[in-house]
């Protein structure tokens, strides 16, 4: 019931005007926010849990009632481009690119464009590494288990792996 409610907002969001890439992967229900026609996410790409969107920014309103501000309102688009994963929790401020290939971790907050290959994280994000160097640091701490009783039990597999600790 879940997947169905997801595919039809995720539908009633395409007609807003948010541009998403077919082969994406929702973690839950992300925050796409009031402008979802200002964001674009390229093919193969995870949206992590409690992602926040955002592409305006609401501080103007503490000085738009003096009139040399009256105009003044920021948006901004949000473009993520093919084959990164957004992390949970990260928030995504106007007006930023997230490159190819590029990791966002979680609980990061986006200010500045990240580029392609690399691996962002903190508040404000910063880079941490390449994509490639964290590629490689994963397989040299690989935690070792069993694959095949992953992909069948995956829940078993893990706790024989990482026991409870009472």
């Amino acid at each position: 019931m879940r997947s169905v409610f997801k595919k039809l907002w995720v539908r009633w969001l395409k007609r807003q005007g948010l541009q998403i890439a077919d082969d994406c992967r929702l973690m839950g229900f992300p925050d796409f926010g009031s402008e979802p026609y200002l964001i674009s996410i390229g093919k193969h790409v995870t949206i992590s849990v409690d992602v926040l969107f955002v592409t305006h920014d609401g501080g103007t309103f503490v000085f738009r009632d003096q009139p040399r501000y009256e105009e003044v309102v920021k948006f901004g688009r949000i473009t993520i481009h093919d084959n990164c994963f957004i992390g949970a929790r990260t928030i995504l401020m106007p007006g930023i690119t997230v490159g190819p290939n590029a990791v966002v971790a979680a609980g990061a907050v986006v200010t500045k464009s990240v580029a392609p290959n690399t691996v962002v994280g903190g508040v404000p994000a910063k880079p941490i590494c390449t994509v490639e160097q964290y590629a490689e640091n994963a397989l040299k701490n690989l935690t070792p288990y069993d694959r095949q009783a992953f992909l069948t039990e995956k829940k078993e597999e893990l706790l024989r792996r990482f026991p409870r600790p009472w």
